[in-house]
């Protein structure tokens, strides 16, 4: 996992990024989520400033405006394989570049705490240990799930008072009714417009600087009667 150096005057070391995040924490922090009065509420807002402050110095929170282009090694994705990606949203996860390039096109949508909890998540589903899965479910909590968490990913919320009922006793699948949800929405709303971005156009090379324009079969997102995304062949 990502280790990171901290420069806080109480660390000095390299560490997971989930260690750190619970060593910005009191004690009360780590307890299941109670009422709080108008202090403890105050000292939240403080911890959470703290921690927004940490994932933006880590370098996981950048802002990427949606007009700048980002730095990126697409140059060694062939277009051969970044076409296969637009086969279906279960595709494009199985590839690591293809992760790497939503990603990046989520961040110009402000929308990246998407695919990062996602992963997250389907890094917690292979925790064996029950510390490690632990302090591994209140990291996600803290920075995905609670009101006003840095990253806090849109659930409803009865899926978000399930999660924090269970929090104090997580379990591999306490995330997945929001796994799930957070899923649907990328796969109906985000990935059909990452298909059409300029950031998957110029790795496909159909769009770019010094880029051959031609007319060529693809495959378009479109949404049916239900409100899923489907595939339909189309000319560009």
């Amino acid at each position: 996992m990502e280790t990171l150096l901290f420069l806080f005057p109480q660390f000095n070391y390299m560490a997971p990024k989930e260690e750190a995040y619970f060593k910005m924490l009191g004690p009360e922090d780590l307890q299941a989520p109670k009422m709080k009065d108008d202090s403890s509420r105050q000292k939240d807002k403080e911890r959470k400033s703290r921690l927004s402050l940490f994932l933006t110095k880590s370098g996981s929170h950048e802002n990427v405006s949606p007009h700048k282009k980002t730095n990126t090694a697409s140059s060694n994705i062939s277009p051969e394989a970044a076409l296969q990606w637009s086969d279906s949203f279960e595709e494009l996860l199985k590839h690591s570049d293809g992760v790497e390039t939503f990603s990046q096109f989520l961040r110009t949508e402000f929308s990246e705490e998407n695919i990062e909890f996602w992963l997250a998540c389907e890094e917690y589903k292979t925790i064996d240990s029950e510390t490690k899965l632990l302090s591994k479910a209140k990291y996600i909590y803290t920075v995905f799930i609670e009101s006003e968490a840095p990253k806090e990913v849109n659930i409803d919320y009865n899926t978000k008072m399930a999660i924090q009922k269970n929090i104090a006793q997580p379990t591999k699948s306490c995330f997945e009714a929001a796994q799930m949800k957070v899923y649907s929405l990328m796969k109906k709303d985000s990935y059909p417009r990452f298909l059409h971005s300029d950031i998957y156009l110029r790795v496909t090379r159909r769009k770019g600087p010094g880029a051959t324009m031609f007319r060529r079969r693809s495959r378009s997102c479109v949404f049916n009667e239900r409100g899923e995304a489907t595939t339909e062949p189309s000319a560009w």
